[in-house]
């Protein structure tokens, strides 16, 4: 059997086409033909582009620019024309007409689209970019194409207009895994993961963990966390899902059987943290004018009021058990209470005059620390 090339294609019609008996469908034979992309095909342009099945015809000095990937194949391409001999080339030298155009592979057509609306755009669109009138797929597009193909300088500024956009109070709202106008979140933060850019990263973790919080989403996130390596996510992700409760985690059909494992041992590493957080008190900065005898008095009156704050926010709210997260959060605001002189402190700041300022940041530093590390807890079981 002969082989078609891969530009033809069959397909099921009752048009145009020949019976080949009355009870089979009819078929058709249709050539996949490129066509001019209707803005980016500039008739005074000096290279052609194929990207999917769309032509693009534009200024290979603008390809050029930025130092991108394009400057050194253009170089390379030269090299080896003038090294070939002409008699040699049969559909003339790559790029310079319709039947012989550049093939850019793994790009989408909306992609390149974006690329050339950056690199042709007028100051005016640009500056359009930054307002929430902005079209954010075709950021998103144009981030990772200048990836991809090293324009630094424009990669940085889409990235930066990306962020830029996503921390406007009109895009702070409930958060939504899915976008109708704009990419998703899992696009965003793959985006940003690929391009090692931090804010564009934190905004995307930030969006994250209100939707663990509001309990959405919880298995996608763990799955997106451990794709992407990204740790903190991978903590809130799992401890949003540990508070689900193991009914939960039996009938998630997206968990893993791994996960579920690293489930169980979160709950029971997070539960002896808990157990042993009363007698650990995290370190106190002093003052200067607290110093020798001072200082020890100081340290045993903080030890007292770490086990007390830490009673007193279990029984304000009792928690799960492994809930040390919610468990220093209570914590935290009862510290607050005490120095702010909110709620009686029943002694328990005398033997710390000169420190007790010190203990919020104290309290804090713990819950940060707790956080950051969450991912360390839920490992697998050796």
């Amino acid at each position: 059997m002969s082989h078609l090339p891969s530009d033809v294609y069959l397909t099921s019609s009752f048009m145009h086409s020949v019976d080949v008996s009355p009870s089979t469908p009819k078929l058709q034979l249709q050539l996949s033909i490129p066509h001019h992309d209707p803005t980016y095909y500039i008739p005074d342009g000096n290279t052609v582009l194929l990207v999917e099945n769309t032509l693009f015809r534009v200024h290979r000095s603008t390809l050029t620019k930025d130092k991108s990937t394009f400057d050194s194949m253009f170089s390379l391409d030269s090299d080896l024309r003038s090294s070939t001999s002409t008699s040699s080339v049969t559909a003339g030298p790559e790029g310079e007409s319709d039947d012989n155009p550049i093939r850019l592979q793994g790009d989408t057509a909306q992609e390149f689209r974006a690329l050339l609306w950056a690199l042709y755009a007028l100051p005016h669109e640009l500056t359009l970019a930054l307002t929430p009138k902005a079209n954010t797929s075709q950021l998103f597009n144009l981030a990772r194409i200048t990836h991809k193909y090293e324009f630094r300088s424009i990669e940085a500024w889409a990235l930066g207009a990306l962020t830029t956009l996503y921390t406007r109070p009109s895009q702070s709202g409930a958060p939504s895994v899915e976008d109708a106008e704009g990419p998703s979140l899992v696009q965003l933060t793959e985006l940003a993961s690929l391009c090692e850019q931090r804010d564009l990263l934190d905004v995307a973790t930030l969006r994250w963990k209100r939707l663990l919080a509001s309990g959405k989403d919880i298995a996608l996130a763990i799955g997106v966390a451990e794709r992407l390596n990204l740790r903190i996510l991978i903590g809130f992700a799992y401890h949003a899902m540990m508070l689900q409760g193991r009914e939960v985690w039996d009938n998630d059909v997206l968990l893993t059987r791994a996960q579920r494992i690293r489930l169980l041992s979160g709950h029971y590493a997070l539960g002896r943290l808990w157990e042993r957080l009363p007698s650990e008190p995290p370190v106190l900065a002093h003052s200067p004018r607290c110093s020798g005898g001072a200082q020890v008095r100081c340290n045993q009156a903080w030890a007292a009021l770490w086990r007390s704050t830490l009673d007193m926010g279990r029984q304000v709210l009792p928690l799960p058990y492994a809930d040390v997260v919610g468990k220093l959060m209570l914590a935290e605001s009862v510290a607050k209470a005490l120095v702010e002189l909110e709620i009686p402190t029943q002694g328990m700041l005398d033997g710390m005059p000169w420190c007790k300022d010190n203990v919020l940041a104290a309290v804090a530093g713990k819950l940060k620390e707790v956080q950051e590390s969450l991912a360390d807890y839920f490992t697998d079981v050796i």
